[in-house]
């Protein structure tokens, strides 16, 4: 146990053991209501990044997420060392061409939202999520980011600062920042 001070009041720690942390089971998390966010990864390469997604889904309570192109699908060994079982609490399907993926999206009224680096795009800080509009975001790949094609079909784009000398994030950590963001959003809401 460690003791310290913060603000001015004594506190006590003890990390928690697994029992005490009130983790639900599959069968209850598929019956819990979920944030109205699909993630859609368009040619993801690494599948520990794939796997890190899942587990980020799964501590959000995301919706679902669409695997496009080359980004590799469940079961797969190297997704589950990363996804820790969230493949099988998160709802997943697969589409060859994430242009199929965002039409059907489209359709069924989600708002697609590019999470990349581009002209016009809105701070991650700055953007409001419209109360009882889905969302789809799209995380590209690893090098080349959210691809033309995609970006010529979405909504909004929303890109995170980034203040030091690299010009980009891991898809998985970017994907953790913005479905952290986006769940205190809505939940607040």
């Amino acid at each position: 146990m460690i003791i310290f001070t913060f603000a001015g009041h004594l506190l006590s720690m003890r990390k928690l053991q697994i029992d005490e942390m009130n983790r639900v089971t599959v069968p209850e998390f598929k019956g819990l209501r979920k944030l109205p966010i699909v993630c859609i990864l368009d040619n993801i390469r690494s599948q520990h990044n794939i796997g890190s997604v899942f587990r980020t889904a799964d501590a959000f309570l995301i919706n679902k997420i669409i695997l496009c192109g080359i980004t590799a699908t469940p079961p797969n060994r190297e997704i589950q060392k990363t996804a820790l079982g969230a493949t099988e609490s998160i709802e997943w399907s697969y589409y060859p061409d994430v242009a199929d993926a965002i039409r059907e999206l489209k359709a069924s009224g989600y708002r697609i939202i590019a999470i990349e680096q581009a002209e016009g795009s809105i701070p991650l800080e700055q953007y409001r999520p419209d109360p009882g509009i889905a969302i789809a975001l799209v995380f590209g790949n690893e090098v080349n980011g959210v691809s033309e094609e995609v970006m010529e079909d979405i909504d909004a784009c929303i890109e995170i600062p980034q203040f030091g000398t690299k010009h980009s994030l891991n898809v998985s950590i970017a994907a953790g920042i913005v479905l952290w963001h986006l769940s205190l959003m809505l939940r607040s809401s």
